[in-house]
């Protein structure tokens, strides 16, 4: 093989390759010798049949495989040899191919650009830790005990109220007639919360167990029978049974209700659930922060193959009017992600950053066990999706820069309550308000990581 530089200036690249066919033929004939063993033509026993009758079957189908191996091949060492930083898929160009005869082809090329790393001493950031006030565990323990309604059976002749359990069986129908799904058995509804048909509920207010109760109501627009959709229904119930709400207890048997190991034990759990809901969202919002400022702080030259990539990909779910309306907004965004991802990826390469097995295997395990029952699914996903697998190595191979990066910048640690992570996400939230695409405003600070090859 030979490889010339036709021409190598600023982030564009060309080289010549030429493969002689004293290569070629040699790759042809391997392949032959390989297929001889595989094919099962008539006439001939397995593993016998002549090379030249495999070649005059398939000639052209094996001609094209060989030659496409060859170019990946070669291609790839030709860049390699050459140490170019490929920025996106090569263009290969074939001038002269053909049996029998060399093959020579040009490789048009985007090129990474070297990134010349600033100092990360001036990037200031705060890393927050969440202090949990002691009434809003109480309160969201209450809520807890709240949703755990317990019932106790009233006796016969007391009539339902409000917040009540009604158990009872029903027949309907719409204009008369019955209709499939038109019966009930043993329905439940809590009196007052609206769960079954609008309307429902409140006529079921006052009855007694025994009854037999006509309720009418619309049905509704989302019921699955089209043709009765906004038409009345008349249901005829008998109530078999009514239950009071009780007080649920806030005690270790609480706790122990909800898998804690007691009281104690669940308000534990409770601070420790907050504490994760404020802390995951402001360290989102401290990350963001980190990344403007060293995006601010490096000038990068960018492909144009990628920042066009990365518009396709911002864009890809937008109406055509939206898209030509923010084309600069877009553009800036994908540039925005390019640009940091190289800069991340290159502090991740000069401290020898890497994702390592074991570590993706400990993140999926993470993912199975928040999934209960769906363990076989996870896996079978990324196990069948490398596009997700390689997404779940750059999450995590990102995370370690970024906590990398922690350690060699001006971080502030502030201990705050929730009172104050309140105000600060509410003046966030605000600023984010301010007019500009939607679609570029969810996805602003998303890094496009670009490990160079």
């Amino acid at each position: 093989m030979k490889v010339r530089v036709n021409s190598k200036k600023g982030l564009k690249a060309s080289l010549s390759v030429l493969v002689d066919k004293k290569t070629i033929q040699k790759k042809l004939d391997e392949k032959l010798i390989e297929l001889q063993n595989k094919v099962q033509l008539k006439g001939f026993r397995p593993g016998k049949v002549p090379p030249q009758v495999i070649k005059n079957q398939f000639g052209k189908t094996i001609y094209g495989e060989v030659i496409d191996g060859i170019l990946k091949e070669t291609s790839a060492k030709a860049i390699e040899d050459n140490k170019i930083k490929v920025a996106g898929q090569p263009k290969i160009d074939l001038k002269t191919f053909g049996e029998g005869k060399d093959l020579d082809y040009t490789i048009e090329l985007d090129i990474l650009p070297d990134v010349k790393l600033k100092s990360l001493e001036k990037i200031q950031a705060t890393n927050y830790e969440i202090e949990v006030e002691n009434d809003l565990i109480e309160k969201r323990l209450k809520e807890i005990a709240k949703n755990q309604q317990n019932f106790s059976d009233k006796k016969e002749g007391e009539k339902s109220n409000l917040g009540d359990l009604v158990v009872f069986d029903y027949t309907a129908k719409v204009e008369g007639k019955s209709f499939e799904g038109s019966e009930g058995k043993n329905i439940q509804l809590v009196l007052g919360k609206d769960l079954f048909i609008k309307g429902f509920d409140q006529q079921l207010v006052g009855v007694k167990i025994n009854q037999n109760k006509s309720v009418t109501v619309t049905l509704p627009e989302n019921y699955p029978k089209k043709e009765f959709v906004n038409k009345k229904a008349d249901f005829d119930c008998k109530i078999i049974s009514i239950k009071k709400s009780i007080e649920v207890k806030i005690n270790d048997e609480l706790g122990k209700k909800l898998g804690a190991k007691d009281l104690s034990d669940l308000k534990n759990l409770i601070k420790k659930q907050i504490k994760n809901q404020y802390q995951n969202t402001l360290e989102t919002i401290t990350k963001r922060k980190i990344l403007e400022q060293i995006e601010k702080s490096h000038d990068v030259d960018l492909p144009e193959n990628l920042i066009e990539q990365e518009t396709k990909i911002i864009t890809q779910n937008l109406k055509k009017e939206e898209i030509d309306k923010n084309k600069n907004e877009h553009n800036k965004l994908a540039k925005s992600r390019i640009k940091t991802g190289l800069v991340l990826n290159e502090i991740g390469l000069q401290n020898n950053l890497k994702v390592n097995e074991s570590e993706i295997q400990n993140e999926i395990q993470k993912q199975i066990k928040s999934m209960p029952g769906q363990e076989k699914m996870v896996m079978e996903y990324y196990q069948k999706n490398q596009n997700a697998l390689a997404s779940l190595r750059g999450a995590l191979y990102e995370e370690k820069v970024i906590e990398l990066i922690k350690t060699k910048i001006k971080l502030e640690k502030k201990t705050i309550k929730t009172r104050e992570a309140e105000e600060i996400l509410k003046k966030i939230s605000e600023d984010s308000k301010t007019p500009r695409s939607s679609n570029t405003k969810k996805k602003h600070k998303k890094t496009k990581i670009i490990k160079k090859k």
